[in-house]
């Protein structure tokens, strides 16, 4: 078994190698340049989720392509580590979304954010509300807020003050394009809280929208959509990222296929790491950057009750197709950066991504690359499809929906499966048992999507409060 003396560097383990454990390890030794962290990944490579593979004229994204950069995190990483340079904005034209309505696509209202119209004329003329759902969305201005304080569902509080037809055909497909979740069990103060807030501080979506405009001059007004997206990517992919990351570490500290297999605390406080091939290796600490199941796994031993509470956080999954097709073979004019599908549509897709619309670079000028969506928490059944059948699917959707013609040039298929928490009713409550019990253990950290947040960003913050926790945590001592 290999140790350590009292007055050797601050020795820190960081188990699961994804952006969350390799942002935690960079985090650290920004802290205490002098630490010894150790990065222990069970796959053949870091990066977790996000991989991106190149074929002939085509660099596949298998999951997240992106990050947004009004939340921090991630876009301040990218400069303090030199990695700002590598990063593009998405392409000026066509920066929009759209929605399929009986099986045509067309542009989510200008201005509606999530739940929130900004605008009263594109809600009046879009044509995927009928003219009751559109009279029933602008009543939202008298629905009364609500003060109880209860966690309520994302569906719960749309119904509520946009109606059911404003959730049905926008709310639902663009929020379940970003959570892969149920939303009658998404907890919208886990999820949106700012939402949330608006209805506690103006009494609603709209008056706060209409408090928003009167504090913003009219050339801001005016150039709300024209602005830069907020949307950003690395020029070579979200494994450039990830290599980039690994490559500030100092050599040897990422150890790739090694699982570990047990995690201890010693009656001396320190922690004892045993990996797949039986290695003991004792630390002063521990950021466990796993997700919740495999936390749980490895902290029964640890704290029983912490354990229990993490493998109350549910998970979903979901099947990413990778098209590749010339431009020729699809008759749609790709007037947009994908659409997403209601779930009232009753299609076999949750989404379709034009990524090479989106971020240059992602397919050569006279071929698209396509990203199709299929699973989620309200579609569990896909991930045991066989590969054929995933494949008659998108051939048929894709063929419908945007008159795909021909064979693909590429076609590969992206199992994720519970990969994605679901941040259902009580998340919020859940979370702060679980941080209570994690701050009565010292020199032990978590980190990751699990807690509060799913995106790049969060999993960014989440990473380096855990390397803040550990190395106060120790100077404390």
């Amino acid at each position: 078994m290999m140790s350590q003396s009292q007055n050797s560097p601050r020795r820190v383990a960081v188990i699961g190698g994804g952006i969350t454990g390799l942002a935690a390890a960079y985090r650290l030794r920004e802290l205490d340049p002098q630490a010894e962290v150790t990065l222990f990944e069970a796959a053949e490579r870091v990066g977790g989720v996000l991989l991106t593979e190149r074929e002939p004229h085509y660099l596949l994204e298998h999951s997240a392509d992106n990050f947004i950069t009004n939340l921090p995190w991630g876009l301040e990483l990218c400069r303090r580590s030199g990695f700002e340079p590598e990063l593009i904005g998405t392409r000026p034209v066509v920066r929009r979304a759209l929605v399929l309505w009986h099986g045509q696509t067309v542009p989510v209202p200008e201005a509606f954010v999530l739940l929130q119209p900004k605008k009263i004329w594109p809600v009046v003329t879009t044509p995927l509300l009928s003219w009751r759902g559109k009279l029933r969305m602008l009543w939202e201005w008298f629905v009364p807020a609500r003060r109880d304080g209860r966690d309520e569902s994302l569906a719960s509080f749309v119904t509520r003050r946009l109606g059911r037809e404003a959730f049905d055909r926008l709310v639902q497909p663009l929020v379940g394009g970003i959570y892969t979740a149920d939303a009658t069990k998404l907890s919208l103060a886990a999820t949106m809280p700012q939402f949330l807030e608006m209805e506690r501080k103006h009494g609603g979506l709209l008056r706060a929208a209409w408090a928003e405009r009167r504090q913003t001059t009219t050339a801001e007004q005016e150039s709300h959509g024209a602005r830069y997206s907020l949307f950003m990517a690395p020029r070579q992919g979200m494994s450039s990222l990830i290599e980039h990351l690994a490559a500030q570490l100092p050599a040897g500290s990422v150890r790739l296929n090694t699982p570990v297999q047990r995690l201890r605390r010693a009656s001396s406080g320190t922690w004892h790491v045993t990996t797949g091939d039986n290695q003991e290796v004792e630390f002063s600490d521990v950021i466990v950057a796993l997700p919740a199941p495999a936390a749980a796994r490895l902290l029964d031993e640890v704290d029983t009750t912490l354990a229990g509470q993490l493998k109350q956080i549910p998970y979903a999954g979901a099947v990413v197709a990778l098209v590749g097709v010339r431009r020729s073979q699809l008759t749609h004019p790709l007037d947009g950066f994908g659409f997403v599908v209601p779930d009232i549509e009753q299609r076999k897709i949750i989404s379709v991504s034009f990524s090479s619309q989106k971020y240059d670079g992602r397919a050569s000028d006279d071929r698209v690359l396509l990203r199709v969506f299929m699973g989620g928490a309200t579609r569990p059944e896909v991930l045991q499809w066989p590969d054929d059948e995933v494949r008659s699917v998108v051939t048929r959707e894709l063929t419908e929906l945007l008159g795909l013609s021909g064979e693909f040039e590429v076609f590969k298929i992206r199992r994720w499966d519970g990969v994605m928490p679901q941040y259902h009713l009580g998340h919020l409550e859940l979370v702060a048992q679980i941080e209570d019990r994690v701050k009565a253990i010292p020199g032990l950290a978590l980190a990751g999507n699990a807690y509060r947040g799913v995106g790049i960003p969060q999993c960014v913050r989440s990473a380096e409060q855990a390397a803040a926790r550990i190395v106060g945590t120790n100077v404390a001592k």
